[in-house]
């Protein structure tokens, strides 16, 4: 008999079998669904850095059912992404997140040597931004050359898959070496997160901290606390330090603390109790970070988090229907801009969500290693 997460599963590759195909009509990568429709990001068109997601979903469909419809839809966005590289000025810090999802993943799973190609491109860009003052440059504006972000913790796993692929320590070397300025600058002593951190860029000492996209200066973006969960969570796995272990841990026990009572997530863990703004892509994705947790270090109560949350989406915000092409429902994008999202489907999320489901059920083909 199928257990409850397998039985999600199911009905997630089944009903993607379905909408997916008004994406490759569409020629688009879908970011968000609403009216039947898929729509494409609302931002730099296939530079938006969310655009890695979908393929990433495609491949995990494709590992979980063998349909060879998820594999060509996941290399039909694949090549909408690598043709992003001749227009180069609109990419950033989120290289990871665009190809380590889509042209990792196809590499990883097929084996093929083009992808390899594009991933190891996407990595020498990432490298690219580093500034030896210590930090990942996160935007390109020339008001912000000293921005660094909470969600490149999370795009440092292309660069220990470079590490790994090439045999060249470089790249791994300046995945710690950010990693160790976010864990100075980032990490408060409560086991919250800042989400934008201002350094000076030619000491790389701080400067000042930025709302970001939470309710306010020194708030808690429930996101930015999933990305610190989740990014410190695979620095450990990756480079082996005890420290960001620890750090991980501690995000965890802050985000756990928060969780709703019916299994959501606020927009933000400081946000006014009469104003509510829940943000299931946070949860989505502390869901995974907490099933990584618990697989490194045999603690059962990441996993029953991981299990409170999944549980919570699944009975309160899964759109199984045809009202909306995706699944994943009260995504917000961000605490006070409503123009990429607010309590809608955002494509991130319904990958999280299939992320989450399969490790659960043993079936996750690992796409951040």
């Amino acid at each position: 008999m199928l257990n409850r997460y397998e039985e999600a599963l199911n009905r997630i590759a089944a009903k993607f079998r379905r909408t997916a195909e008004a994406a490759a009509e569409a020629g688009i990568i879908p970011y968000q669904s609403a009216g039947g429709k898929w729509t494409a990001s609302p931002y730099d068109g296939n530079s938006w850095w969310t655009g890695g997601f979908w393929p990433g979903l495609m491949w995990q469909l494709w590992q979980l059912t063998g349909d060879g419809f998820f594999q060509e839809e996941a290399r039909r966005a694949e090549s909408l992404l690598t043709a992003e590289f001749r227009s180069f000025r609109k990419l950033n810090h989120d290289v990871g997140f665009m190809y380590l999802l889509s042209c990792g993943a196809d590499a990883k799973l097929t084996g093929s040597e083009q992808p390899e190609t594009d991933l190891l491109h996407a990595a020498s860009l990432l490298m690219g931004r580093f500034n030896p003052a210590g930090f990942i440059r996160a935007w390109n504006e020339p008001e912000r050359v000293g921005y660094a972000i909470i969600d490149c913790m999370m795009n440092l796993a292309l660069l220990y898959r470079a590490s790994r692929d090439t045999g060249d320590p470089r790249f791994r070397n300046t995945a710690r070496i950010h990693a160790d300025t976010t864990l100075r600058e980032f990490l408060r002593e409560d086991g919250s997160v800042s989400h934008i951190i201002e350094l000076d860029p030619d000491t790389g000492k701080r400067v000042r901290e930025h709302p970001g996209q939470g309710y306010g200066p020194g708030t808690q973006w429930s996101r930015g606390q999933a990305w610190g969960l989740y990014g410190f969570a695979l620095a450990y796995r990756h480079l082996g330090e005890e420290r960001y272990l620890k750090a991980a841990e501690r995000i965890a026990e802050n985000f756990t603390a928060h969780i709703r009572p019916d299994g959501l997530t606020d927009c933000d863990f400081c946000q006014p109790a009469e104003e509510e703004r829940i943000d299931n892509l946070a949860g989505a994705i502390a869901a995974c970070g907490l099933q990584e947790l618990s697989a490194l270090t045999g603690a059962e109560k990441w996993k029953r988090g991981a299990e409170r949350l999944a549980d919570g989406l699944l009975e309160h915000c899964a759109d199984w229907g045809n009202e909306r092409c995706g699944i994943l429902t009260h995504c917000t994008a961000s605490y006070h801009d409503d123009g990429a999202g607010r309590h809608t489907n955002i494509i991130y999320g319904d990958y999280f969500l299939t992320e989450a489901l399969m490790k659960f059920c043993g079936k996750d083909p690992e796409l951040w290693s």
